[in-house]
């Protein structure tokens, strides 16, 4: 700014030393700045020049880094390291700041979906959207239900399992379970409103397309007629998964013989039944140990007694929310888009 109004570089200094007095600039420091921005110098920071860059962060090095990333992605970074030779620091500022990635836990889904998979997912997901907002589908018409094993031994997850010992204390134990630990076999269904229909199955027994209709069909169809005895099942949209005892012709012949109609649920698909995304984890994890069957069941029907019909109704609702998940996901898995 002096020099631009042309002041010398001896007043410059002198008024340096004025404002600033023992802290001021050298006179010699203040007559080079003065000669370069009289020849046309805008800027006080240094020229570049030959030598030994900066950083390691060369182009070459994050290209380097770049490749050995996109070869195996789960490459450590003392593996890129000994590959390299360049520090820590270095390989973690260009994978960070440079390339913008982050090392992040692989994603597990249910099972592999191949592209006929996925669109048979979109299309469902679709044709229930359009259902629901053009007043065809109504939750409340929806009986959803599924079998699911329960161990009578519970097991917290791993962090519930830790517990506070002192310095040289040995740490509790706990059995792992293996093939032979007893658990019990319940076929729950439910609605917007509540429970409908819990059975659960003696050891031993297999569920196939007969015992399906007798023993969990049936008296859900018959539960459903007394909850509702001037419709009963009218009107009312079966949501259950592809397994062989479900879409076996007689089922289907009975379920079509009572007037009850099915939703076709994609194959694949328990992250869109409520069943499987909601309700059985909600069981499990308020479950204590059993001894017996019976004080099993007891607990899994007073557990789904005591759930509020507003949890019921707000399942449905993230049914919904999911089939808008699926959409935006194009058929595969949406874990990951839900917060």
């Amino acid at each position: 700014m002096r020099t631009a109004l042309n002041i010398s570089a001896v007043a410059s200094h002198k008024e340096l030393q004025l404002i600033q007095r023992n802290k001021a600039y050298s006179y010699s420091v203040v007559s080079f700045w003065s000669n370069r921005f009289r020849g046309g110098r805008e800027s006080v920071e240094d020229d570049p020049r030959p030598g030994r860059p900066v950083t390691a962060a060369t182009k070459y090095n994050i290209q380097r880094i770049e490749q050995l990333v996109e070869e195996d992605r789960r490459i450590s970074l003392r593996a890129i390291q000994a590959l390299t030779s360049m520090n820590l620091k270095t390989i973690h500022d260009i994978l960070h700041v440079h390339l913008d990635m982050r090392k992040r836990k692989s994603r597990w889904v249910p099972h592999f979906l191949t592209p006929e998979n996925r669109q048979k997912r979109l299309n469902f997901a679709k044709t229930m959207l359009t259902a629901y907002q053009a007043g065809r589908l109504r939750l409340d018409h929806i009986i959803t239900g599924d079998e699911c094993w329960i161990y009578h031994r519970k097991i917290q997850k791993a962090q519930s399992n830790c517990s506070w010992r002192r310095r040289g204390e040995e740490p509790e134990t706990l059995v792992r379970r293996d093939r032979f630990e007893a658990k019990t076999l319940f076929a729950i269904f439910f609605r917007s409103t509540g429970p409908t229909q819990i059975t659960y199955f003696e050891s031993g027994v297999t569920i196939d397309h007969q015992v399906y209709i007798n023993d969990c069909l049936s008296p859900m169809i018959e539960e459903v007629k007394s909850q509702r005895p001037s419709q009963g099942v009218r009107d009312m949209l079966l949501l259950h998964d592809n397994a062989r005892p479900h879409v076996h012709s007689n089922v289907r012949n009975f379920l079509q013989s009572k007037g009850l109609a099915e939703i076709d649920h994609p194959p694949y698909s328990p992250d869109l039944a409520p069943c499987d995304f909601w309700l059985f984890n909600y069981i499990k994890e308020r479950l204590d140990d059993e001894p017996c069957a019976e004080t099993l069941a007891k607990s899994v029907t007073d557990i789904l007694s005591s759930i509020p019909v507003s949890e019921y109704h707000k399942t449905f609702k993230k049914y919904i929310e999911r089939l808008e998940f699926c959409v935006l996901a194009e058929g595969d898995y949406f874990e990951h888009f839900m917060k």
